[in-house]
């Protein structure tokens, strides 16, 4: 722990995997860090299945975001070996590479325009048949009309990765997690100095960096909003499971199933053989209740299983919703911002998993003035100055 009375360098807002990588890099770095979350890793973090596929995700009028989801995936490696360095834990990393398939002739069609846009980002997914797509993955369903082989789109584990970082706070001398709400930023002559949180105890600090998704909005005026998405996880016996990370569209509907390493089912009857599947995700605009809706998990089971019909014999272990931080361009907001002493981790819609080390890293060269990676200008929060300058 710090020494009392000490003045720590950055409070960080958000227990997510966004705010924790920031927390541990910037203590790896040399600054002292209170971490503020009431409830550190329940928000995004605890639905998202964790898919680092910046090419599966990329869609046309995207490419910014594309290039910068490229960068995040590059950032991966490294940080998954200095976390399982510090804490001995994993971070779920599985460079498996991920399936993208097509269910019917409309769903090929639009497969097709995907793969077209991949020649301007320079990066080309291989076009499978069916047929093909089943050898590489032979639980696809028979109905499965074609595919395309994205050898570079891996996965990782959010919640795994978020508990390893939680250790490494833990017992960082130069960290302190103060399981409390934020409400309100301190300031002082239009400085950002401190956090007031829910008990009334001002966290004064030499900069504040703002990562508590989309309340962030609560905070500070900046142009976040939730966006819903609800996930499902299933425990998987042996021969249920895919081999890789399927993705793709039923009838015009998007659906991923995401395995997990053997040996991460869990309920009565479970051996080393099963396997956690995450399926996912709906996305609607509204309000954060964490309350899944019957229909949303119908759709998602019913096209989870068109596209690997083995999963009917997994079982049904939970449903999740939690809201994701969209802005306005997608893009994430992530830096120093034009109110001196508030940075920002916020904004990454989709992509927080992704591009979780790569902000961490960012956030890190903002706080101890060094430059900013070359990727991440596209997310400086100065394309929203005018709203920030008048938080």
């Amino acid at each position: 722990m710090r020494t009392p009375g000490t003045l720590p360098d950055v409070v960080v807002v958000g227990g997510g995997i966004v705010g924790t990588a920031v927390a541990w890099r910037a203590v790896e770095a040399g600054l002292t860090v209170v971490l503020l979350d009431p409830s550190p890793g329940d928000g995004a973090t605890h639905a998202a299945a964790g898919m680092l596929a910046p090419v599966s995700e990329s869609w046309f009028g995207e490419s910014a975001l594309a290039r910068l989801g490229l960068a995040g995936l590059a950032a991966w490696p490294r940080f998954a070996a200095d976390l399982l360095r510090a804490t001995g834990l994993g971070s779920g990393l599985r460079e498996t590479g991920t399936l993208v398939a097509a269910y019917d002739a409309d769903d090929v069609a639009h497969l097709r325009r995907w793969l077209a846009l991949h020649a301007e980002l320079g990066v080309q997914p291989d076009e499978l048949t069916g047929a093909q797509a089943r050898r590489r993955e032979p639980l696809l369903g028979h109905h499965v009309a074609g595919a395309a082989w994205v050898p570079g789109d891996h996965v990782a584990d959010p919640r795994a990765t978020r508990a390893a970082l939680d250790v490494a706070l833990h017992a960082h001398p130069r960290a302190a997690v103060v399981q409390r709400a934020a409400v309100r930023l301190e300031r002082d002559r239009g400085a950002v100095v401190g956090v007031l949180d829910e008990a009334g105890t001002l966290h004064r600090a030499g900069a504040v960096v703002l990562a508590a998704g989309w309340r962030s909005g609560e905070l500070v005026d900046v142009p976040v909003r939730p966006v819903r998405g609800q996930t499902l996880r299933l425990d998987a016996p042996p021969g249920s499971a895919p081999g890789h990370v399927v993705r793709g569209r039923v009838q015009g509907r998007p659906v991923y199933v995401v395995p997990r390493e053997p040996g991460t089912g869990s309920g009565p009857g479970t051996t080393a053989e099963h396997r956690e599947v995450v399926v996912g995700a709906t996305s609607e605009e509204g309000p954060d209740d964490h309350r899944p809706s019957a229909g949303g998990v119908f759709a998602l089971l019913r096209d989870a299983r068109a596209l690997v019909p083995a999963l009917d014999e997994a079982a049904f272990v939970e449903a999740t919703l939690r809201a994701r931080p969209a802005t306005p361009d997608n893009l994430p907001l992530v830096g120093p911002t034009a109110t001196p002493g508030l940075h920002l981790a916020t904004g990454h819609h989709r992509g927080g998993v992704l591009l979780a080390p790569l902000t961490a890293e960012a956030v890190v060269a903002g706080l101890t003035g060094a430059a900013l990676p070359d990727a991440l200008r596209v997310a400086d929060p100065d394309r929203f100055a005018p709203v920030l300058e008048g938080a």
